[in-house]
């Protein structure tokens, strides 16, 4: 690929615009407020122009749909880069497939509209065999760079944030709960990482010089079980649930019973839930290290974050639940 990179062009041309993959999503909602603050030209690539049009007007959308290659082509014509957002999982069986054939149209229309540099953001590669979700992430991110545009692929594993789905399945486990049996598997570890911390590496990543492109983790600055964190967000939250550990229970098993205590949609909770089988923790080249002056967010302050800004407020009952968990917590104490 050394072709390709030409010495004078090491960094994103200032004036150039960048397209984000999936901007309608949770991360792309976060990453275009930040690229637009900074003054940065933007384009917006999503399959529902209408809706995000009206949620976001002072954004440029344009339709794009990895199953029609010819959205494709004309969404990041004229770009000088992108970030690619994109996944499937809630659009359910065979969603493998087509997200490989999606990298696989999206790294060919990159390289024939000159784009000049690819930000992925995949998953951490777990500890021992991935599940299902995080084998097509990684499958995913190795397309990408297969093709001919320098991509950089940055791995993350838990992201805290308000929208995302996995602090949204552990903060209504911690608010709904006030009893939990823990399945061996919550003693897996992983590094959260705040969504702040997460946009921030984006945008750096479109800045960084071509040579520097490859595989980065972006893990959060504290190790956590997934027990840990299901502790920490009620803390928070002012409660303490009584906590049993059990030697059973698998991760498909436990993720039956999400659909009782969580509103999060649950095939893909599901799919994120069997991922927790294993460490999710960085072994890459840290992405920080390229960046060594800015701070990541702690958990608590991540969470802080989440909490405030989460504008999606429970259904009466599990409001009601959540009540009634935090009185009998309290009143335990």
């Amino acid at each position: 690929m050394d072709d390709l990179l030409p010495a004078e062009r090491t960094t994103v041309d200032p004036t150039g615009t960048v397209f984000v993959a999936g901007a309608s999503g949770f991360v792309g909602n976060h990453l275009v407020t930040r690229l637009l603050a900074s003054g940065s030209q933007v384009r917006c690539g999503t399959r529902t122009v209408g809706p995000a049009q009206r949620a976001r007007s002072n954004a440029t959308w344009v339709h794009f749909d990895l199953q029609h290659r010819e959205t494709i082509a004309s969404s990041v014509q004229g770009c000088s880069s992108a970030v690619y957002l994109v996944h499937e999982m809630a659009a359910g069986s065979g969603y493998e497939e087509r997200e490989r054939n999606g990298a696989r149209a999206f790294a060919e229309a990159a390289a024939q509209s000159g784009l000049e540099r690819i930000v992925y953001l995949g998953g951490v590669a777990p500890q021992g065999a991935p599940s299902r979700h995080l084998q097509s992430r990684l499958a995913t991110g190795e397309i990408l760079r297969g093709g001919k545009v320098p991509v950089f692929e940055l791995r993350a594993s838990m992201l805290i944030g308000a929208g995302s789905l996995s602090w949204k399945i552990v903060r209504d486990l911690a608010a709904r709960l006030p009893a939990m049996i823990l399945p061996r598997w919550l003693a897996s570890r992983s590094q959260p990482a705040a969504i702040d911390d997460v946009t921030f590496a984006l945008e750096r990543a479109l800045k960084q010089p071509l040579d520097q492109a490859g595989i980065y983790d972006l893990p959060g600055p504290e190790v956590l079980t997934a027990r840990d964190i299901l502790l920490r967000i009620a803390l928070l939250r002012g409660t303490r649930p009584i906590m049993i550990s059990v030697p059973f229970l698998s991760p498909r098993l436990s993720s039956y019973w999400l659909k009782l205590v969580t509103g999060a949609d649950y095939q893909v909770a599901r799919q994120l839930i069997e991922g927790l089988s294993h460490d999710l923790l960085a072994s890459q080249r840290e992405f920080w290290e390229l960046v060594p002056e800015h701070k990541r967010l702690s958990f608590d302050e991540a969470a802080l974050r989440a909490f405030a800004q989460d504008e999606e407020r429970p259904a009466l009952r599990a409001a009601l639940v959540e009540a009634a968990v935090a009185k009998v917590s309290r009143a335990a104490r």
